[in-house]
């Protein structure tokens, strides 16, 4: 778990873009309800994504911005760099390459953590994307970082861009639960 900063210790800014991140996790987790082991890597033939590899594709990312603001690696308790199969219910990480933007998500129950080990990993994307904005100096989230194709972002956009991922995957999610005849949410 990473610490927190206290809130007087950052600027407005910083605790609006973190708090935004941290409300991910509830928001994202709400719609995991009726998924188990392994329904968490069942796929539709008309959706992209299962579960497991959602959670595992958000946290990948918010570690990656975290990282470029707070320069530190990928947390090695979560993730290990492979080949896309690498990663399992047995170690309990993600393969990078098997959640990477482009990779191709496989119905495979041993390729992927158990489903709360996997919200797990998302939960402390979340904490240490926002620890990361709340621990830069203001003026660090006006500063550009390289995104995608050779964009440049200013560091806070990159931030909130993120936030919008979550909620995009979240809508995936939203849809696999549809598809595959789980009741709402709000129900």
């Amino acid at each position: 778990m990473t610490p927190n900063v206290p809130t007087s210790m950052c600027s407005p800014r910083q605790h609006l873009i973190a708090e935004g991140v941290l409300s991910t996790k509830g928001l994202l987790n709400r719609y995991l309800s009726g998924f188990g082991d392994p329904t968490h890597v069942r796929q539709t033939p008309d959706l992209p994504n299962h579960v497991a590899w959602q959670l595992g594709h958000l946290a990948l990312t918010m570690h990656k911005v975290g990282g470029m603001l707070d320069g530190k690696p990928l947390p090695a308790g979560d993730f290990l760099t492979g080949d896309g199969t690498k990663g399992s219910r047995d170690v309990g990480k993600f393969d990078t390459e098997a959640v990477s933007f482009g990779s191709r998500p496989e119905e495979r129950y041993d390729r992927f953590p158990t489903l709360p080990r996997c919200v797990e990993i998302y939960d402390q994307a979340c904490e240490r994307l926002a620890h990361s904005v709340r621990s830069v100096p203001d003026a660090k989230l006006d500063e550009p970082l390289p995104w995608g194709m050779g964009q440049q972002i200013p560091a806070g956009v990159l931030v909130q861009r993120m936030i919008f991922h979550n909620g995009f995957h979240c809508g995936q999610i939203a849809d696999l639960r549809r598809a595959l005849g789980f009741r709402s949410i709000f129900a």
